[in-house]
């Protein structure tokens, strides 16, 4: 299982990316959750409220998934991750089922 952890301007956002991951079928799940953000930008501290995009895909969507958000996403520079993971054998294949 590959989780990809986006962050996103509003919810508004992260739910419009979340609902174009899922009707592609390139993710099987989303949880989106309001986060408290830091980081540089433009040479300033920038001290944000943003929202966090958890999708649970496999790794041969990953890619796919990435290109999707770049088209949606608002940011210049988009905080798209991947990361590997192992879940429990029955949400495995639920979510194999859910992507192409």
């Amino acid at each position: 299982m590959t989780l990809i952890y986006i962050t996103c301007k509003d919810e508004n956002e992260a739910k419009r990316i979340s609902n174009h991951l899922l009707k592609e079928r390139l993710i099987a799940c989303a949880n989106i959750f309001p986060i408290k953000s830091m980081y540089w930008w433009n040479g300033k501290i920038v001290d944000d409220n943003e929202e966090a995009i958890i999708a649970k895909t496999n790794g041969k969507n990953f890619k796919k998934a990435v290109s999707e958000v770049k088209k949606l996403h608002s940011y210049e520079v988009s905080c798209i991750l991947k990361i590997d993971a192992s879940a429990n054998k029955e949400y495995n294949e639920w979510a194999k089922k859910e992507m192409r």
